[in-house]
């Protein structure tokens, strides 16, 4: 099952939306492909005001969401390197309408029992398994009582992709920017595919872009703009030039200088008449928490959340607004490949060697990314960006056998995990 253009352009649209709402100076990852599922049946069981904002929100009627949705869903999880599932949880006195749950896609569907946290422990199962533990806990704030969670909604989305040809790694220290003279991991790569870089022009302006491909359906682009642009600026023009709305310009086809941000290009003498493309990035990891009701109404939910009124009678008899609405989400970019996963979740409550020799003249271009930058990971057929994100921090280099702080943190968890599981 292929994904719609329509839906495709939809969901795109909302991960620049979001994008563009970041202006904080912070590291990110977030992905509408994960929101925008649930947005979805939302829409389609909504009535009056909610359902019009939802729609617009979507950037699709709402009597096609549904059917969007699940195609959608369906569409991704046949992707090599994607996996995507969903799940809904009821309380025992919600009746839901059998018409709206009939054109869900599929997933699990389980009940709550109003015991916060005995539901918590379910929900947070369910994240931490559909995940492989990248996601450990369901972000959804659950309430006690009468009036409290009735329905808990929820998708999970990872992307792992092992890169065709790894990088080499060793400890490299930025010369300039935020980051200079800090040892960090720094990943190398030396091929002849000089187009694997490519320069756009936007409002935030010249934006370098460095595509990184990977073993499955999902290759993963950095974007690097001019000094003191501002994240949302740089990753809005670095979406539209991956999903071909906005012209950027191949290496190959640059001017010899620095035409872009981190980009130099130009001939050297070498011992081939092939060009050159070196290739300098950080590992980095970054995890982010995103409160939805925060940006109601970028998400469309500035009225569903209000709850002086029934916004969802599509879904049950019994009156619902929005009470929770968040999402966990992590990145990972390394040697090897990448990961990324997120799960969202929407709670509804009541109301060296001999050098050889140089005889060539060869185009050579460089990339560096030795500050902050974004990151895409984009299904290669459709054009969908699965995933979205900015780095502010990268992996600190740690001596063999010397671990890192993350990892620290990781075996100090563990190790406390399994001190409690003894009793």
């Amino acid at each position: 099952m292929s994904m719609r253009n329509s839906t495709v352009r939809a969901v795109n649209r909302l991960t620049a939306r979001w994008a563009g709402a970041h202006r904080e100076e912070a590291g990110t990852v977030f992905t509408a492909a994960g929101v925008w599922p649930l947005l979805a049946p939302l829409a389609d069981g909504a009535a009056g005001p909610a359902r019009e904002e939802l729609a617009e929100a979507l950037g699709l009627p709402a009597d096609r969401a549904a059917e969007a949705a699940r195609e959608l869903l369906a569409a991704l999880d046949r992707v090599r390197g994607l996996r995507a599932a969903t799940g809904l949880w009821t309380r025992a006195d919600l009746p839901l309408e059998a018409a709206w749950r009939e054109r869900l896609a599929p997933g699990s569907h389980g009940s709550l029992s109003g015991d916060a946290a005995a539901d918590h422990a379910a929900l947070d199962a369910w994240a931490a398994r559909r995940t492989g533990g990248l996601v450990e806990r369901m972000p959804v704030t659950l309430v006690e009582g009468p009036d409290g969670t009735k329905l808990v909604l929820a998708s999970a989305l990872v992307v792992g992709v092992k890169w065709l040809r790894p990088f080499t790694e060793w400890p490299g220290e930025p010369e300039a920017g935020p980051w200079a003279g800090r040892p960090v991991r720094m990943l190398h790569r030396v091929t002849a595919l000089l187009d694997r870089v490519r320069v756009a022009r936007g409002p935030a302006g010249a934006v370098t872009l460095l595509e990184v491909v990977g073993d499955g359906g999902v290759d993963v682009h950095l974007v690097l703009g001019e000094p003191g642009a501002r994240p949302g600026g740089v990753l809005g023009t670095g979406i539209e030039a991956v999903t071909r709305l906005r012209p950027a310009t191949p290496a190959s086809l640059l001017p010899d200088g620095r035409p872009g941000p981190g980009l130099t290009v130009g001939a050297v003498l070498a011992v081939s008449p092939e060009p050159r493309l070196v290739v300098s990035t950080p590992a980095f990891e970054v995890r982010a928490e995103h409160d939805l009701q925060a940006r109601a109404r970028l998400f469309g939910l500035e009225q569903a959340s209000a709850g002086d009124r029934d916004h969802f009678p599509g879904i049950s008899s019994t009156p619902l607004a929005i009470g929770s609405a968040r999402q966990s989400a992590v990145a990972r970019f390394h040697a090897e490949g990448f990961e990324a996963a997120a799960v969202t979740a929407m709670g509804a409550v009541g109301g060296c060697g001999v050098p050889p020799r140089v005889r060539y003249r060869a185009r050579r271009a460089e990339v560096s990314f030795d500050r902050p930058f974004g990151f895409l990971a984009v299904h290669r057929t459709s054009r969908l960006v699965v995933a979205a994100g900015w780095v502010t921090e990268p992996l600190p280099y740690a001596e063999p056998g010397e671990k890192t702080e993350e990892e620290k943190r990781r075996e100090e968890e563990e190790a406390d995990a399994a001190w409690e599981a003894q009793g």
